[in-house]
């Protein structure tokens, strides 16, 4: 894969050090070693034997550190043909059996019948509307009882309405992080 940017290493687990070439393309922008390490040492107490999607893969960081950590098993779904070209060498690379690389475009995918994840990972180009759709489908069937999500946005953007209720959260200079959870249903909220 053509690289004209450094690349990102996986910081823990047992592929630490790992470097992952990352593709010049627009809205790519890999999670920063100091956001992941932030976001894993939230997940410490729950990524081992977590079933994870990675629903904008990109250059795969966030689900294969999910691996790396103990994670069960990996969903990455990118629809850039390169970048999943990309993905699936790494996965070979890697020896990573308990990775799914899925060549299709997230909203798309996210019709099919649901099976729940432990932990998703929603990072989309800032550019798009991709965040709130996603966070949308997700909520209907995609995470197990008890799941968290993982999103990453342009700083600024920390309302996700009432179904999703933050339970960590930080920032850098120009990204919001946080880990989100569905919101207990209030009694009004039954009909």
């Amino acid at each position: 894969m053509k690289n004209s940017r450094s690349g990102v290493r996986i910081i823990g687990g047992r592929w630490r050090g790992t470097r992952i070439q990352v593709a010049d393309r627009d809205g790519l922008r890999p999670s920063s070693d100091r956001v992941r390490e932030t976001l894993f040492n939230w997940l410490a107490p729950r990524i081992v034997g977590a079933r994870c999607l990675d629903l904008f893969a990109g250059s795969g960081v966030l689900g294969f550190e999910a691996l790396s950590r103990g994670a069960a098993a990996a969903t990455l779904i990118e629809n850039d043909a390169t970048l999943y070209a990309g993905l699936e060498a790494l996965k070979g690379r890697l020896q990573a059996s308990t990775a799914d690389i899925v060549l299709a475009n997230s909203k798309r995918w996210l019709t099919n019948p649901p099976h729940p994840f432990d932990l998703v990972f929603v990072d989309p180009p800032f550019a798009s509307n991709l965040l709130e759709l996603s966070l949308a489908r997700v909520h209907d069937g995609w995470l197990a009882p008890g799941g968290l999500i993982y999103i990453e946005t342009q700083r600024g953007n920390n309302n996700f309405g009432p179904a999703w209720q933050i339970v960590k959260s930080s920032q850098t200079q120009q990204v919001f992080y946080a880990l989100l959870e569905k919101s207990v249903a209030r009694a009004d909220d039954v009909t």
